[in-house]
């Protein structure tokens, strides 16, 4: 466990030697998470991202993890590309392919973005899921016993990008965020939502993400200036699992 630069703020960090490990420590803190829930709640309730390192985790899952008690486990996805499910984009679609369908998961426990909507549809109606099932009213947000990111060489996550509007998003918990370096929209979670996590779960690997890395752990969250820095869970946990090619600045 590293020690970082401001003891103000406390991240946990865990270094493991390439993707492969990370991998497969994403995957026994998954279930830890989930053996957790099971016991203090009766599910377990995470929202999972998009990008190749949660492929190799959705995989080993269902390799591996396919005796999990799946049918108490309710999946959502913390962003989406504005794209309809079977589109090769789609974070459903590579969530379906490489773990989803391999599973005894129930279909009515997964909670897709109906991307295949207008951008702005899909997040009202994505709002209005995670309202419905965790019951939260007006000002309330759900807490999820786990959320999976990633985070881009930019530093942004979930689609929370540097410079665009959801950075301000105080009051929704689903929006329709514009992203100017792709022209398009994406559907994303709001900070308040991966606040109000009792764990998030940042995967980080490579050493094109080192120096962003660093500008976040080594500097006080409102210094570093990347959307990722922003998500400081206020009542749970907060875990990076790096690779050492990503550590290596640290």
């Amino acid at each position: 466990m590293s020690k970082l630069a401001n003891p103000a703020f406390k991240p946990e960090l865990v270094t493991v030697d390439d993707a492969a490990a990370l991998a497969r420590a994403a995957v026994q803190e998954f279930c830890r998470c989930a053996q957790e829930a099971f016991v203090s709640h009766g599910r377990f309730c995470v929202a999972l991202s998009g990008g190749n390192t949660p492929r190799a985790v959705n995989s080993l899952l269902a390799t591996e993890y396919v005796d999990l008690a799946w049918d108490k486990v309710f999946i959502f996805f913390g962003d989406e590309r504005n794209v309809p499910p079977d589109h090769p984009d789609s974070n459903y679609r590579m969530a379906s392919e490489t773990l989803l369908s391999r599973v005894p998961l129930p279909q009515r426990n997964v909670f897709r973005v109906n991307a295949e909507l207008p951008a702005s549809a899909a997040a009202d109606d994505y709002d209005r899921q995670l309202r419905e099932f965790f019951g939260v009213q007006s000002g309330a947000w759900p807490r999820f016993d786990l959320i999976l990111l990633g985070m881009g060489e930019d530093g942004h996550t979930a689609s929370l990008f540097p410079g665009s509007a959801a950075l301000q998003e105080q009051s929704r918990m689903v929006v329709a965020n514009w992203v100017e370096k792709f022209h398009s929209y994406r559907i994303t979670f709001t900070f308040p939502v991966l606040n109000h996590a009792a764990e998030v779960l940042f995967l980080v690997s490579g050493e094109g993400k080192s120096r962003v890395l660093r500008g976040i752990l080594d500097r006080a969250p409102t210094d570093a200036g990347y959307p990722a820095a922003k998500v400081r869970p206020q009542d749970g946990r907060l875990l990076w699992i790096v690779d050492k090619a990503a550590a290596q600045l640290l």
